[in-house]
């Protein structure tokens, strides 16, 4: 288990009001990697931020400073979607991202981010349904690009995307019958970028059965967004999958407390008596070892 300190720091640095997210991505790289020199990727991403400065110049454009970056980080450097190996967990490690050059959308978004953020271009996370993205917003030119601003994909090279493109991406990625909204691009804060890389990894790690790493992804989504009732009923039940039969009891007893306060069960809801049969045994094996 991740020790209480290590979720203070983590939290902290997540909470931050600075908008280093890189800090926060490689603590949760130390969850697979125990040892990870964290300031040698710093370095890494304070070098090439660096270099794209020098590449952007003096340019002013938004537009032009995206083509730019798209060549140095895309072309110059090679970064990539790894689309035929997508649930690889490496991808998720912003350490091995920078390493072999290869990621899912919201690792390479982050490497995007904090390597504009260094060359002076201002860019924003942005948590669409099933493939996240970026914005550059206040945009003046005239394109079949949303309102004023640019919608970047670092996933398929730093596209950038058109409504239309938001529209099939979005049928892509949920319902065919799926409309899309504006309000689907709105501006993630650095919190919720951090859990939903969290929660892209506890999902790899629970379909890999790996369930001590993703109880421990989700000790740091509880600590980050303690609302987050989901989080803590797959903390239970992880836990209870791990024989720790004490803390599954009561994280699941608070769910279902939380999550149902006038305690009644009629029968209908399929998930609160699945839980409310775990909790019976959890009971009555805790009772058992006392």
């Amino acid at each position: 288990m991740v020790s209480p300190n290590f979720v203070e720091k983590f939290i902290q640095v997540a909470k931050a009001p600075d908008p280093d997210l890189a800090t926060a991505a490689l603590l949760i790289a130390r969850l697979e990697y125990r040892r990870l020199d964290a300031s040698r990727y710093l370095d890494t991403l304070d070098q090439m931020g660096a270099a794209a400065r020098e590449q952007v110049g003096a340019v002013t454009d938004p537009l032009e400073s995206i083509r730019v970056l798209n060549g140095y980080l895309f072309e110059e450097l090679g970064f990539a979607g790894n689309e035929k190996q997508y649930e690889d967990p490496r991808n998720s490690f912003l350490n091995d991202v920078l390493e072999r050059r290869t990621g899912i959308p919201i690792t390479l978004s982050l490497v995007y981010i904090e390597v504009a953020r260094r060359a002076g271009v201002s860019l924003e996370g942005v948590n669409f349904p099933g493939h996240f993205l970026l914005r550059v917003r206040g945009w003046d030119g005239q394109t079949e690009l949303l309102d004023d601003d640019l919608i970047v994909d670092p996933f398929h090279g730093g596209a950038l995307l058109s409504k239309d493109d938001c529209q099939r991406l979005l049928r892509q990625h949920g319902s065919p019958s799926a409309a899309f909204d504006p309000g689907l691009l709105v501006g993630a804060t650095k919190p919720q970028i951090l859990i939903r890389m969290l929660v892209n990894l506890k999902r790899l790690y629970v379909q890999m059965r790996s369930f001590p790493q993703a109880r421990e992804v989700t000790e740091m989504l509880v600590a980050l967004n303690p609302s987050a009732m989901a989080e803590l009923r797959d903390r239970g039940l992880l836990a209870y999958h791990l024989n720790d039969f004490s803390s599954a009891l009561r994280d699941l007893e608070d769910y279902l407390r939380f999550s149902n306060p006038a305690g009644r069960n009629d029968g209908k809801n399929d998930e609160f008596q699945e839980l409310w049969e775990h909790v019976k045994t959890l009971r009555r094996r805790v009772a058992s070892l006392n």
